[in-house]
């Protein structure tokens, strides 16, 4: 049985990162999730299914798009870095938590003495 991740679900996950809060700086309907003051999720909200922008590695951001057709290059956002996916089932819950957690990765704050790794 597929599972469809909803809006709810998707904003659980995103809020159980360290620091995350939701911002509205494009206006009602557009809820942004942030650390620090690097945003990492976005999500129309009211979308049906579930549309979720997420920052990705552009090399990883390319293979998803050829892997899956609900994976597109971010709306109204730079494609090279951002995956809009439209959660309607073709990415399971586990692969789409997976991505939500690699983007925030990509742009939270580092603690004392650690590195990024280098892609």
């Amino acid at each position: 049985m597929v599972t469809i991740m909803t809006h709810k679900q998707a904003e659980e996950i995103l809020l159980a990162l360290p620091n995350t809060r939701l911002d509205y700086p494009f206006g009602e309907g557009v809820a942004v999730y942030k650390t620090g003051d690097k945003m990492f999720a976005i999500i129309q909200e009211n979308s049906d299914p579930l549309r979720l922008s997420l920052k990705c590695d552009p090399q990883l951001a390319e293979l998803l798009r050829e892997k899956y057709e609900t994976v597109l290059p971010g709306y109204h956002l730079n494609k090279k870095h951002w995956n809009t996916i439209i959660c309607s089932g073709q990415l399971g819950e586990d692969e789409i938590k997976e991505l939500i957690v690699h983007s925030y990765y990509l742009v939270a704050p580092l603690k004392l003495g650690e590195e990024k790794e280098e892609a």
